[in-house]
């Protein structure tokens, strides 16, 4: 559609336990997690329906064509907006631990969107947050109603379409903060990630690192259409209250 070249997806560059959670859990510093952590060795994930990967197609080719129209209105105003690409691609971590090109909108000043640091999941995974509260001073002033907005996420449809992503799912991360996860929480790459999840319709940017280990992880134990279904509906409340975006 826009030229992107479509890459097959590597395997992952870090090591993936297959050996299940260690006797204790930890957070990304060695520290133990609490007591009430996932404390399984192995995650069984719930068989994922066959007619996902269908409603997965369907839905995200029409809303690929019904929004193509904001799809260019968006890359027009980034350009005018500052020098850079419009259209990122970003290296994430996908079903069993494979990588593969992620797209977005760019929302930062050119090169700054690689800048990291500030989401690496160290010390207490219960007290911080997946993204600090306030207006990153990078974000440009297109890239803070795209990311309000939750335009900014659109591409990611084209990762629907191909087969990277689903519609829901567990957020992809990038294999730099996935290496930085207790070695249990991998498990959420049994189920291909997605647009949206249940932690995001439950805190978003709002949660802490380890809020989002037992919401991805609880979603891969059962995840039925009914339950996706559930998922897309209030992530369209969400994101027309704009809650938790930043």
């Amino acid at each position: 559609m826009l030229g992107i070249e479509r890459n097959k997806p590597g395997p992952a560059k870090w090591p993936i336990p297959t050996g299940g959670a260690p006797e204790t859990p930890q957070d990304g510093s060695g520290q133990p997690l609490p007591g009430d952590t996932e404390t399984r060795c192995d995650v069984d994930p719930y068989p994922t329906p066959a007619v996902k990967r269908w409603l997965d197609i369907v839905v995200a080719s029409l809303a690929l064509g019904v929004l193509s129209p904001i799809w260019l209105l968006t890359l027009a105003l980034i350009k005018l907006d500052g020098p850079g690409p419009a259209l990122l691609r970003q290296k994430r971590v996908g079903l069993n631990g494979r990588l593969f090109s992620f797209y977005k909108f760019r929302t930062m000043v050119d090169g700054a969107e690689n800048g990291i640091s500030d989401r690496i999941p160290e010390g207490d995974l219960t007290k911080r947050l997946l993204s600090p509260r306030g207006r990153n001073p990078a974000v440009t002033k297109i890239g803070w109603v795209l990311r309000k907005t939750t335009i900014d996420e659109l591409p990611q449809l084209l990762n629907v379409v191909r087969g990277d992503m689903s519609l829901v799912g567990p957020r992809p991360d990038m294999p730099e903060i996935a290496a930085h996860w207790p070695p249990h929480f991998h498990q959420r790459h049994k189920v291909r990630p997605g647009m949206t999840g249940l932690a995001q319709v439950n805190g978003r940017s709002d949660l802490t690192h380890y809020e989002k280990i037992r919401y991805d992880l609880k979603y891969i134990r059962y995840h039925p259409i009914s339950r996706d279904l559930g998922i897309l509906l209030k992530t369209v409340a969400l994101v027309l209250s704009k809650k938790g975006a930043r």
